[in-house]
């Protein structure tokens, strides 16, 4: 299963991508879509076609989009949404199945706590994905959403046939 990570951004959307084979992980691709300019509808449609292609070119099987962190600048939680919009957009446009993660969700599964800084992301991905090498705190936030939405799908897995083992 391939598994599409994405920390929205309106300046800088990091993106990764990995495989899951029950549980081993392994890195496919990471990257960020990047925009440039003040035209806020220039900006969301240049996230649109970077996100899109990044999906035709790795052809995911679900994605997962952090939840937005809600701060005390009303006008940037705003724009922020309108960038978490196109994430969510994009691969719901594809068909794939979208999960969502609070950031702090997001730390504890792959740091092992809630209040991990982005030097911990970082080192911690690169732990759980031998050879990613994340070329920056925004792809590497991507691929950790990926990693959290992983660790979920498995969890759920194991629940689900839990249940129907006890059933039967």
């Amino acid at each position: 299963m391939r598994v599409l990570g994405i920390d929205p951004g309106l300046r800088n959307l990091g993106w990764g991508i990995i495989d899951v084979a029950g549980s081993r992980l392994s890195h496919v691709a990471s990257g960020v879509c990047r925009t440039v300019g003040t035209n806020l509808a220039h900006r969301l449609l240049s996230l649109h076609e970077q996100l899109t292609a990044v999906i035709v070119e790795h052809a995911p099987d679900m994605a997962a989009v952090e939840q937005t962190f809600v701060n005390r600048d009303g006008a940037a939680t705003l724009k922020l949404g309108q960038a978490r919009g196109i994430a969510m957009l994009v691969p719901a446009q594809a068909g794939l199945p979208i999960g969502e993660y609070a950031p702090n969700a997001v730390k504890k599964a792959v740091v092992g706590v809630g209040h991990a800084d982005k030097i911990q992301i970082a080192h911690m991905v690169r732990l759980h994905l031998p050879g990613a090498v994340p070329a920056s705190a925004d792809a590497a936030d991507a691929l950790a959403i990926a990693i959290c939405h992983a660790h979920h799908m498995q969890s759920t897995g194991h629940l689900e046939r839990a249940l129907r083992k006890a059933g039967a």
